[in-house]
């Protein structure tokens, strides 16, 4: 198995396209500046020693630096040892909402940014207890089955966005039946599900499946994000917000009332997420801790091997490289005794 230790730092590959944009820029200008002076072939004879094979070539070392040193500080590790482990702890798992009205700004910076924190900070909490996470909009898919690999589970946690889902909505009814279809349908205990919405055009089997997942012992806890005020919607098309067919402003509201009857059918609790994110970790980690709990066996590495030090031997290296290549071409020398 392979993992990266500190997947979180992979984000800074973003900046390659930064650094790919700044070099078409400096490239541009050049051609612009040459332009200006004279036709470009001649004009670059008259710079002593320029070369711009060599400033690519430079671009290029950097370039590939930069990408072996993010590989290397998110440090690949490859698994050693298995072993299996018994635990004692609870299946969990999470239902998230990925539609686009959890885009909407009434809680900062974004209500979908938001609940990944809140399931981020309830993942470190969480020791010796299976997680999953189901994603769901206008369709429900389980997106991580039920494991003890938390780094992992952050893995996939970080891809979620709505766009993974084309259809819009907000299926919890649906979503809340592949979150029981997850669960080890041998068991009548032993299982918290958690739906975090903002519950906005909900489907009418919610309840139905609650009771349905109750019976095969999931107890239902549901989080309410956003305002019962609303919020608009931002437009990447436009950039402005969203409207509707008639050309008004699309404002989203929480459901707070549908997602309270969802907790009270599931025999668990409702919370209300806004800036309390600590607050509410505190009290879902309470409240599956005084679950009844079980053993369960499962094979997981416990060694890894890392590689960190390959990719920066590289990294290293290519810099090297390109601090000993010169900015210009050095012009041949004439042996003077032959000249003469």
């Amino acid at each position: 198995m392979l993992r990266f230790q500190h997947s979180e730092y992979l984000w800074a590959l973003v900046l390659l396209l930064v650094l790919q944009v700044a070099f078409l820029g400096v490239s541009w200008w050049k051609r612009r500046s040459i332009r200006r002076i004279g036709d470009q072939a001649l004009v670059e004879k008259l710079f002593t020693g320029y070369s711009r094979k060599l400033f690519v070539v430079k671009f290029l070392l950097i370039f590939l630096a930069f990408f072996f040193g993010v590989v290397g500080l998110a440090n690949l590790q490859k698994g050693s040892r298995m072993e299996k482990i018994t635990r004692k702890g609870v299946d969990v798992m999470i239902a998230l909402d990925v539609s686009k009205s959890m885009l909407a700004t009434d809680v900062q910076p974004d209500r979908l940014t938001r609940a990944r924190q809140l399931v981020s900070k309830l993942m470190d909490k969480l020791d010796n207890d299976r997680i999953g996470l189901v994603v769901f909009a206008g369709n429900a898919y389980l997106q991580m089955p039920l494991t003890v690999d938390y780094s992992a589970a952050k893995m996939y946690l970080s891809t979620v966005s709505p766009d993974m889902i084309p259809s819009q909505g907000t299926a919890i009814g649906q979503a809340i039946q592949v979150a029981d279809d997850a669960f080890n349908k041998k068991e009548r205990k032993h299982k918290a599900l958690i739906i975090i919405s903002d519950g906005e055009d909900h489907d009418e089997t919610a309840i139905q499946h609650t009771k349905a997942a109750f019976e095969n012992g999931a107890v239902t806890n549901t989080i309410g994000i956003g305002s019962p005020s609303g919020s608009t919607l931002p437009d990447p098309e436009t950039g402005g917000y969203k409207k509707d067919r008639e050309g008004k402003t699309v404002i989203s509201k929480l459901n707070e009332a549908e997602l309270k009857s969802i907790a009270a059918a599931g025999k668990g609790i409702y919370q209300h997420l806004d800036n309390n994110t600590d607050d509410v970790v505190a009290t879902l980690v309470s409240k599956i801790d005084s679950m009844e709990q079980k053993e369960f066996g499962e094979n997981v590495f416990t060694d890894y091997n890392s590689y960190f030090q390959y990719f920066l031997g590289v990294c290293l290296a290519l810099l090297l490289i390109e601090f000993f290549i010169p900015e210009v071409r050095r012009k041949r020398t004439t042996d003077n005794a032959s000249a003469a």
